[in-house]
């Protein structure tokens, strides 16, 4: 069972920053991708970024490509989203999350399907004003 808790969210102005963090804990064998997905009422949770931990390749949706970064300490067991020139459609609930990888016949990858990620955390809220 993997636990994660995600910390760092809260109320910005448009064109704003925050960082999220998320710490990870218990069996991550055969855990190689994480990631960060997001959810406003009402809506599909969405996919926004995820991290292949054997050699911290990135994947971006294109919502947010350019505007937000993932990274992750290993010693802290720690996965971070930056969150630059934040839009009011930013605003969500955003969950770290943890899955396994794919490999698409030359390299493996992380997936930003929600499916694709079995554990997740209770979430935090980010809210973006115009």
């Amino acid at each position: 069972l993997v636990q994660l808790v995600e910390s760092g969210g809260g109320s910005v102005q448009a064109g704003g920053s925050l960082k999220l963090s998320c710490v990870v804990s218990g069996n991550t064998y055969g855990i190689h991708c994480m990631a960060w997905l997001r959810q406003v009422p009402g809506k599909e949770r969405e996919g926004v970024t995820s991290i292949y931990t054997d050699d911290d390749s990135t994947f971006y949706s294109d919502s947010v490509k350019g505007r937000f970064t993932i990274s992750r300490d290993s010693a802290k067991n720690a996965v971070y989203l930056q969150m630059d020139s934040l839009k009011p459609e930013d605003s969500a609930m955003y969950h770290c999350a943890a899955g396994v990888r794919f490999f698409n016949g030359q390299n493996y990858y992380c997936s930003l399907r929600p499916v694709d990620y079995p554990y997740f955390g209770q979430g935090t809220q980010v809210t973006v004003s115009s």
